[in-house]
């Protein structure tokens, strides 16, 4: 609606997991080069954490941009699945046939698949996403898949992805052989109030700003971060909220009191509805 009033191409601030769009602040940058080391050293096991709205889905799209073709990959975003529901997805994102649908069958064609491709010098790496809403079983079932290795080499990489409850969940007696398999972890947490004007910054000219777009004055970045909290996702919500009430008032000059009246509008929205 705003986007040719202020020279945009497209919407900056949605909140859609769009890798083009990520920001790598300080702690991004640490959690992708967690990733990255965990994936080419065959860790085995990756927890990355984080808040609601820090950025893990786009963080993780954006992994699967930066993945070579020696690196095959499989990505779980449903995390409310069955045993033999995970397997089959598994299988069918790395493209593996399968002609009977059994659990043992779903894992031996997993195994043939991950000895085949390390004969080729590929890697395989399963992300599973919102990780936090596994049950205990399906948990212990992942961690049977890192059981397929070799003498030297783990045959799968497995990223647990989600909220901080992942991380309390771990440390249940009855995932112990799972949480002491974890190689590589890493918490990522919001953006300091210096990176603000940098990620909207960065979103503006990803949509296609040339300068010649809106202008976020100092006092509106801090009514910004003190409604946000550095959460990338609530600072996405509020100055898009900004941006249209910019529009309304025919001004491309973002102040304080303009990101007052954001909020104050996002306040007053139902629950359900969309800010």
């Amino acid at each position: 609606m705003y986007e040719s009033f202020f020279s945009l191409n497209q919407k900056p601030f949605s909140i859609t997991s769009n890798p083009s769009f990520l920001f790598l602040s300080q702690k991004h940058k640490e959690a992708l080069a967690c990733l990255t080391y965990g994936i080419q050293e065959r860790a085995g096991f990756i927890e990355i954490t984080g808040e609601v709205g820090t950025g893990k889905t786009t963080l993780c799209r954006a992994l699967l941009h930066q993945l070579d073709e020696k690196t095959k990959s499989a990505y779980i975003f449903n995390s409310y699945l069955s045993e033999s529901q995970l397997l089959q997805t598994i299988v069918d994102d790395l493209g593996i046939p399968a002609q009977k649908k059994t659990k043992g069958a779903l894992f031996s064609e997993l195994n043939r698949f991950l000895i085949e491709q390390l004969t080729l010098d590929n890697n395989v790496v399963l992300i599973i996403d919102e990780a936090q809403n596994l049950s205990h079983r399906l948990l212990d079932q992942i961690r049977m898949l890192s059981n397929l290795e070799t003498d030297n080499y783990k045959l799968l990489q497995i990223i647990l992805v989600g909220q901080p409850e992942l991380s309390e969940k771990l440390k249940s007696p009855s995932l112990r052989q799972l949480r002491q398999r974890i190689a590589v972890r890493y918490h990522i947490g919001p953006l300091t109030l210096e990176e603000l004007p940098l990620y909207i910054d960065h979103r503006l000219r990803q949509a296609g700003s040339n300068g010649s777009g809106p202008v976020f004055s100092e006092d509106a970045f801090q009514e910004i971060y003190e409604y946000s909290q550095g959460l990338p996702r609530l600072i996405n919500v509020v100055c898009d909220k900004a941006l249209l009430a910019a529009f309304v008032l025919d001004q491309k000059h973002v102040d304080g009191k303009i990101v007052k009246r954001a909020v104050a509008e996002i306040e007053r929205t139902p629950q359900g509805d969309t800010p």
